[in-house]
């Protein structure tokens, strides 16, 4: 049970080698790698022109502030989108005021960079706690620290911050300008995605491609699917069509051998367009499970505020590697140490195998970037129009490439960083080069000091509690079960409540096996849990669905 203590061989701490096999190796580019890059050049490019045209580039380090905010939340609903995004601005803009105060209060450098260091943490843990998704902390991060280090007065606080939020409600735009044409695609994408992964599942089963993983990678699939329509506020007759489909999902993971893979896929290609949802078919079952789905969106949700307590190791490690950094670049002498301190913001992960991953790519692909800027600076400082046109077709190409491999983006992103810094006046490529080196140098190395220093030693710990959650969640659903004839409603909860729970023990499992200095995990038990409470869960949607019991015969098989 999840209360016993560790035994003598549990205690034991084992060292978890870090990878190199993989770390670059590319991976299909995400199926709308082109929404958040046209969105970035459609956010930034009308401040950067109006700026041009008004001869008064020096200022776009301000509007980019707002503009990048269009990078955001694209996978959401866009009642969820808009929602996100306004929050995305304000703590866009908040960052923005306290490093210009704080750059308009003193210039001594040591404390710049440990308000730097400070803020980049606590934005680490607000994205991570929120779940905001990608970019995460690394935009918010790039922005405060290079503003800590502009040259700034309390008076031009009020009109550069003007310039931001201008910029940002812009970005809110553009980021809600797709709804005018396909107004339920994120949800209509996210269901598709689930009946593909299910579809791949089922195909897979019985064959060696039949594995945890695989179906593990499914039920996220679904989980996500749900999340997007749950978000999306009061039930439609579209989202109820939707709700419909997932079902059939859900009953794929529960009954792979009995499912049509082809048929699921033919309904994913039906979403893709902005016709009419494909028709399901309307059943009791399908009825009695959305009875669930309408329980599950009544009930109280857990605030985001509960998930800060197990972000704290991050936040140190964020913290201390950030500052750290920073001191080192000060050390030897580098002007832009916000540089080595972004470096280390960007690196840190859920866990220290990932962190160490993030480092090798960001450095490689920074590497590669300060080459490409060498190439590109020329033609860059031929004129300031030619400037703002490169810095553009950088946004573009580091969105369009960074779902592939991080690597493969920060090749963009590292000569656009450095064009940034050209708009308030030219400087000597060979100096911004080896600046850039250095501190990414600086910031790869002492992160991931920082990370190794800081252990996640209360890993373990969450991954007895999430298998504590998983056998709770499977025995109230086993108890509904064995009743006669459970409410559908009360049922179709437990199921949805035992498959969150499924899937944050895998995360939790994954992010914990990743620590390199712990007490060994129990992975067998974690194996046995994850292979009852699937057996659980697949009985509760067969109860639902066309594979429900006789009539006099009302227990499912839900043994571990």
């Amino acid at each position: 049970m999840s209360s016993e203590s560790p035994t003598p061989t549990q205690r034991v701490r084992r060292l978890r080698r870090l990878p190199l096999t993989g770390v670059l190796r590319l991976g299909r580019p995400p199926e709308i790698w082109f929404k958040p890059a046209l969105s970035v050049v459609a956010s930034v490019a009308p401040p950067n022109l109006t700026l041009l045209a008004l001869g008064r580039l020096d200022l776009a380090m301000y509007t980019m502030a707002g503009s990048l905010c269009a990078l955001y939340a694209h996978n959401r609903p866009y009642a969820a989108r808009a929602r996100a995004l306004a929050w995305v601005v304000l703590g866009m803009l908040a960052g923005l005021a306290i490093a210009l105060v704080a750059a308009s209060l003193t210039t001594d450098p040591v404390v710049l960079v440990t308000v730097g260091a400070l803020m980049a943490a606590a934005q680490k843990v607000m994205c991570d706690a929120t779940r905001i998704g990608p970019p995460g902390n690394v935009i918010l991060a790039f922005v405060a620290t290079a503003a800590l280090f502009a040259p700034q007065t309390l008076g031009q606080v009020p009109g550069h911050m003007a310039l931001a939020a201008a910029a940002g409600g812009w970005a809110w735009l553009v980021g809600m300008a797709p709804a005018l044409l396909r107004p339920h695609g994120p949800e209509r994408r996210a269901t598709a995605q689930a009946l593909n992964a299910a579809a791949v599942y089922a195909a897979a089963h019985g064959t060696d491609g039949d594995d945890a993983r695989a179906r593990a990678g499914a039920a996220a699939a679904v989980q996500a699917a749900w999340q997007a329509l749950l978000s999306t506020g009061a039930r439609a007759t579209h989202r109820r069509a939707l709700e419909r489909l997932l079902v059939r999902a859900e009953v794929a993971l529960a009954a792979p051998a009995d499912t049509d893979p082809e048929r699921l896929r033919a309904w994913a290609r039906d979403l893709r367009g902005s016709g009419p949802v494909p028709a399901a078919g309307e059943s009791q079952e399908a009825a009695d499970e959305l009875l669930g789905v309408d329980a599950e969106a009544a009930a109280p949700h857990r605030p985001w505020w509960r998930r800060l307590g197990p972000l704290a190791p991050i936040a140190g490690r964020t913290a201390l590697g950030c500052a750290l950094a920073g001191y080192v670049s000060l050390a030897l002498g580098v002007g832009r140490p916000y540089w080595a301190l972004v470096t280390a913001a960007s690196l840190y992960q859920v866990n220290l195998t990932l962190t160490w991953s993030r480092a090798v790519q960001r450095v490689v692909g920074n590497l590669v970037g300060v080459l490409v800027f060498a190439a590109i600076a020329p033609l860059a400082h031929a004129s300031a129009v030619a400037l703002v046109l490169i810095c553009l077709a950088c946004n573009f190409g580091a969105e369009a490439l960074i779902g592939r491999n991080y690597w493969l983006g920060t090749i963009c992103v590292t000569p656009m960083a450095l064009l940034i810094t050209e708009f308030a006046g030219l400087h000597e490529p060979g100096e911004l080069i080896t600046e850039r080196v250095l501190d990414t140098l600086v910031g790869a190395l002492v992160g991931l000091v920082a990370a190794v220093a800081v252990t996640n030693r209360r890993a373990a710990d969450r991954l007895e509690q999430a298998l504590a959650a998983v056998e709770r969640a499977r025995e109230r659903a086993a108890r509904l079960l064995a009743e006669q004839a459970p409410a559908p409603a009360a049922l179709e909860s437990a199921r949805r409540g035992l498959a969150a729970a499924l899937i944050d023990l895998r995360a939790t499992a994954d992010a914990a096996a990743g620590e390199w200095w712990q007490r060994a995990l129990p992975q067998e038990r974690v194996v046995l849990t994850e292979q009852a409470g699937h057996r659980t869960l697949a009985a509760t949607v067969r109860r639902r669905g066309p594979h429900a019991p006789a009539a006099g015969d009302s227990r499912e098989d839900v043994r571990p």
